[in-house]
């Protein structure tokens, strides 16, 4: 099947999934947030999965069968679901936690991070792909990359920020249109409410972050997680110590990098020279 028409047919289960939750929660009497507060979830959580725009976990669906006495109508249903390969599997709980969290922190070295990326710089991201991909699946993979960015324009607007190190930025990738636009989209973005974006520059003796980039995030739980990624997979980490460890390490860099005025100049000068 081609991707893009598996990601639509798998958007439209997790749709029928959703509205399945919302009859059966309905039928028990129970509100969103009356369910949500059952399984110590978020209100907003439940209402994603009904919404269609989180997928519903089998742990969760046998959970919620049990109390809403479904029969396990929901587990069959998750169960019986098209396969999602578009988000390799040790990403896909990271791109859930990111879909609904209150604040996000990302330390990027080696490309513009995700959220900030344009469509172009995106394709220009999956073309460099070994093994390669084909058409049809850069665009899938652009299109779900495109889907994670709104969070920039969530109402009321999150807390995120950003520290690039300054190699990202001197890097043409896609070619020197592409590479124009990307910049320009990036001093863009810096304008938004509760955007934070940093530079940390060349002229830095010192680094905390050599091991290589990651991401911290706040749940609707006040649950603080963080990510990493290497070339063929991923860590979601919960470990309070391990969280902290890079907690640290992202107020250092961010105390290193240049503040949000001064990044600003930078990618004045940087669009100055294109």
């Amino acid at each position: 099947m081609h991707p893009r028409r598996r990601q639509r047919k798998n958007a439209s289960a997790m749709r029928l999934v959703g509205r399945q939750l919302a009859r059966f929660r309905e039928a028990a009497g129970l509100t969103q947030r009356g369910l949500a507060a059952e399984f110590n979830l978020a209100e907003q959580t439940v209402a994603s999965i009904e919404q269609g725009r989180r997928p519903l976990k089998p742990d969760l669906a046998a959970r919620f069968d049990d109390r809403l006495d479904t029969k396990g109508a929901l587990s069959v249903a998750v169960d019986n679901m098209p396969e999602v390969d578009l988000i390799p599997a040790w990403a896909e709980e990271f791109v859930d936690q990111e879909r609904e969290a209150l604040a996000l922190s990302s330390y990027e070295n080696q490309v513009i991070p995700g959220q900030l990326q344009t469509a172009d710089y995106a394709r220009a991201v999956f073309r460099s792909r070994i093994p390669v991909f084909s058409e049809g699946e850069i665009e899938a993979q652009t299109e779900i990359r495109l889907q994670r960015q709104g969070i920039l324009h969530s109402a009321p607007p999150r807390s995120l920020s950003f520290v690039i190190w300054e190699a990202v930025l001197q890097v043409r990738l896609g070619g020197d249109g592409v590479y124009d636009a990307q910049l320009r989209h990036l001093r863009d973005l810096t304008e938004l409410p509760g955007v934070t974006l940093q530079v940390m520059p060349f002229t830095r003796t010192t680094h905390p972050a050599l091991d290589g980039p990651f991401v911290l995030l706040e749940t609707p739980e006040h649950q603080h997680l963080a990510y990493t990624e290497t070339q063929r997979g991923s860590q979601l980490v919960s470990d309070p110590d391990e969280v902290s460890i890079l907690t640290q390490k992202y107020a250092m860099l961010r105390t290193q990098a240049l503040n949000l005025e001064d990044t600003k100049g930078l990618l004045d000068r940087l669009l100055g020279e294109v």
